[in-house]
């Protein structure tokens, strides 16, 4: 069966989820959204991390800032290309950086923090202790 894009648009029924009032009238990918979900994802394995209220978001770029538990600061942008070291304070983005992108921010924190790794490792552990746990029950 395909899928017709007129009848996709007369559907309305997430229009009156009041959690999408806040998109009405755009069609912006906003990456602040990405980046939102990219520091729920590893917040527990780091000091600090939230998404920059002080460089602007757009589309298609966001800034993160980022405290690893070494007490080390970086401020990371977010675009389709990747994950990226922009400056080392918060809210700092120097364009004459020249960084690496990394695909996930687990592999970019993972060169940066060794104790993020270590987190990250024992959280897993941990994980997988409780599946077993839950298989033997």
């Amino acid at each position: 069966m395909e899928l017709d894009p007129m009848e996709l648009s007369n559907n309305t029924e997430f229009e009156e989820d009041p959690e999408y009032k806040d998109f009405e009238g755009t069609d912006v990918k906003d990456m602040r959204l990405e980046a939102e979900a990219v520091v729920n994802d590893v917040l527990f394995a780091v000091s600090n991390m939230f998404v920059s209220k002080n460089l602007s978001c757009a589309e298609d770029v966001a800034y993160i800032n980022v405290e690893t538990r070494e007490r080390n600061r970086y401020c990371l942008e977010l675009t389709d290309a990747g994950l990226r070291v922009v400056g080392y304070a918060f809210d700092q983005a120097d364009d004459n950086l020249q960084t690496p992108y990394h695909e996930t921010i687990y592999s970019l924190l993972d060169t940066l923090s060794p104790a993020y790794r270590e987190a990250f490792g024992n959280a897993l552990l941990q994980r997988l202790e409780a599946l077993k746990k839950d298989g033997q029950s």
